[in-house]
């Protein structure tokens, strides 16, 4: 099986994640969206409300498992037999970061491949922190995450 696996914070989802979960699904028979449990970026959400956003988007797709993990991510792919990391570039600024971590990936285990797919072009400017900053702030996100992540964020940020 071809297998995969996209991780991040997904804190929150966003339709631009839901977009490049779709890109990875056309191409592999598995994908698992793994859900980081980084307490360093201070997460809105808890992991397990970030795990629950996505699954509601997602249940129909029988090729997604959610889950969540706290060690090396190639380590982790290994444990769930993906050989493939899948990981989003929105614009030029995201390629040196996303190379390093690539390359660093690489030097831990050279059999995982990195691949990177682009979301639409209505999502280039999208990402989880600056929808929150527009949220908290009371401006529009509807158009940016799916309405139960919108929900979220208006109830989270509710004054």
């Amino acid at each position: 099986m071809n297998t995969a696996i996209y991780p991040g914070t997904f804190d929150p989802i966003t339709h631009g994640h839901l977009d490049i979960i779709e890109r990875a699904c056309n191409i592999f028979d598995k994908v698992f969206i793994a859900v980081a449990l980084n307490e360093e970026k201070r997460p809105l959400f808890s992991l397990e409300e970030r795990q629950e956003m996505i699954r509601t988007n997602l249940s129909d797709n029988v090729k997604i498992e959610v889950c969540s993990f706290n060690i090396l991510l190639v380590r982790y792919a290994k444990e769930v037999g993906a050989n493939t990391i899948v990981r989003g570039l929105r614009a030029v600024s995201d390629f040196e970061f996303e190379f390093k971590l690539t390359q660093m990936n690489r030097h831990l285990d050279d059999e995982v491949e990195t691949i990177f797919l682009m979301p639409r072009q209505e999502y280039f400017f999208t990402s989880s922190q600056l929808i929150k900053q527009v949220a908290r702030l009371g401006g529009e996100i509807d158009r940016l995450v799916p309405k139960n992540v919108s929900l979220s964020l208006k109830e989270r940020f509710k004054q």
